[in-house]
């Protein structure tokens, strides 16, 4: 039986903070094993809110300082993360917080220099996970699947709503994964509109309604009509719903009813053509009581909604995986979901300086 000890960091798209979970996982060389020891959240301060968001916006130079800058950052918060819990962990897996995802130009960017991680915290470090795939003409995303499939395999469904929403399933014995839709990214922006970070149990969209003829706009955009593989990038929020919410003459509690309707629909749409199952729902939205009666209102799936540990660590897990598959030098990116020309077993690897 081999052990791995990792430290999995995830950074969504909804700016929540920095998801760090310390993962003990083992395998009898047939079935892969986990047990998160530690978890936590570290919310963003301002600045990195500010920072992060704004990274969009900056050019070549801004963005090399700030990629070196945020790995420091990285780096001394798990340096002190695992000082506080006095662990021992022989692998830092970093997701890093992707800036730009163009898949279809050929490029991804998810900064927080590995080098830095691994200088702060004097521990090996593996991140860059999504660019060897687009290389090869994959999407770079969805990376978790192969987590669902070693992890999860009891769910025939799984489904994460973070920033964006998004599916895996197993049909014809591959696997099969896509972004859905914008999720919390859009519901944060519009929650922003009345001084919170996000909408509460979908407190106000549940005080709206939902506005028929901006539903049907949402819905009608070409990209869910696209076959998988296909994934989602802060570039779709900017480009094509954040100009339609901001012309909208319609309350900020019937913006939130109708973006909550649509998100709830395109779940629909994307699993209700699978065979009856168990969905298992994890990420921020899980914990969106609103969002959740919406999708079960519309699905044929049973949902689960796991603990809390998993509801909120899920990915941090599986970038830890991913590191721990690396490390064996076993496929870790799926070109069933992604579409690249061949599987990949990715990761830059750091060794500290």
């Amino acid at each position: 039986m081999r052990d791995f000890k990792v430290i999995g960091l995830m950074s969504g798209s909804s700016l929540d903070g920095l998801d760090i979970a310390y993962v003990n996982f083992s395998h009898d060389n047939k079935t892969w094993f986990f047990q998160i020891v530690e978890a936590g959240n570290v919310p963003y301060s301002d600045y990195w809110k500010e920072q992060l968001n704004m990274a969009f916006n900056k050019d070549k130079e801004e963005l090399k300082e700030l990629d070196k800058e945020y790995g420091r950052y990285l780096g001394t918060i798990t340096k002190r993360f695992i000082e506080k819990y006095d662990m021992e962990p022989k692998l830092i897996a970093s997701h890093g917080h992707t800036i730009f995802h163009r898949p279809e130009e050929g490029f991804t960017l998810q900064i927080g220099d590995g080098q830095e991680i691994a200088n702060a915290t004097g521990i090996m470090t593996i991140n860059d996970f999504r660019t060897e795939d687009v290389e090869k003409g994959g999407q770079g995303a969805p990376l978790v699947p192969i987590g669902d499939r070693h992890l999860f395999a009891e769910y025939p469904i799984c489904l994460n709503i973070g920033g964006i929403a998004n599916v895996s399933y197993e049909t014809d014995n591959k696997r099969i994964a896509y972004d859905i839709c914008m999720a919390n990214q859009l519901l944060n922006y519009l929650a922003g509109k009345l001084g919170y970070d996000y909408d509460n149990n979908g407190k106000f969209a549940r005080q709206g309604n939902v506005n028929q003829e901006l539903l049907n706009i949402m819905n009608d955009n070409p990209y869910y009509s696209q076959d998988a593989p296909k994934s989602l990038g802060r570039e779709f929020f900017e480009n094509v719903q954040h100009k339609l919410i901001d012309d909208s003459t319609l309350s900020v509690n019937d913006l939130l009813a109708t973006a909550t309707e649509h998100i709830a629909i395109q779940i629909s749409n994307s699993t209700n053509h699978l065979e009856s199952g168990k969905m298992l729902i994890t990420g921020g939205g899980a914990k969106n009581h609103y969002l959740i009666e919406r999708i079960k209102a519309l699905s044929k799936h049973e949902i689960v909604i796991p603990e809390t540990l998993i509801i909120d660590y899920k990915e941090a897990l599986i970038f830890a995986f991913l590191a721990a598959l690396k490390m064996e030098g076993k496929i870790n990116v799926l070109s069933s979901v992604t579409g690249a020309s061949s599987d990949s077993s990715s990761g830059k690897i750091w060794m500290p300086k």
